[in-house]
């Protein structure tokens, strides 16, 4: 192999007890600082409960051999990850994903945190959502970032 070529890189996912994936990540970088294994990087995703990622130079057997020292690391999956497989989880997903016109909101932040909304716009590529107020005798439109509200009830009401 050239000093210029790219080693060939495996994608593994490893079993860790339930709700211990962030440790398990910590613990794995803190294992490969100890050790002559390479690790480019490692990802518990939200989405893959008692799942982390692992991407390396290294073949099966030696993640074996890293699992076997960290704790909360049950066993590596047996057979290779493909990237496209993985992918996903690399993408963040906008704020907005989840709200539709007619769902029922709270706001979390600024000067109506704590009211409830009807969702009336959503506009995904600026991130934010045109509610409103539940409660309020005159409907004045207001529109917020989507990471200031949070759902109450997803359900679109029929008319």
């Amino acid at each position: 192999m050239n000093g210029d070529e790219a080693p060939e890189l495996h994608y593994f996912a490893v079993k860790t007890t339930s709700k211990q994936e962030r440790t398990v990540a910590d613990n794995i970088r803190k294992a490969v600082e100890q050790s002559d294994i390479k690790v480019y990087s490692v990802i518990a995703p939200k989405e893959l409960q008692g799942y982390v990622l692992i991407e390396t130079p290294e073949e099966f057997a030696r993640m074996e051999q890293l699992v076997e020292r960290v704790p909360h690391a049950r066993a590596v999956v047996h057979g290779e990850t493909s990237f496209a497989e993985i992918q996903h989880f690399l993408v963040p997903k906008p704020v907005v994903a989840g709200i539709n016109e007619g769902t029922i909101v709270e706001l979390i932040a600024g000067p109506f945190k704590g009211e409830k909304a009807v969702v009336k716009r959503v506009d995904t590529g600026k991130e934010e959502i045109t509610v409103e107020l539940y409660e309020s005798v005159v409907p004045i439109p207001i529109t917020v970032r989507g990471d200031n509200v949070r759902v109450i009830d997803n359900s679109v009401p029929e008319d």
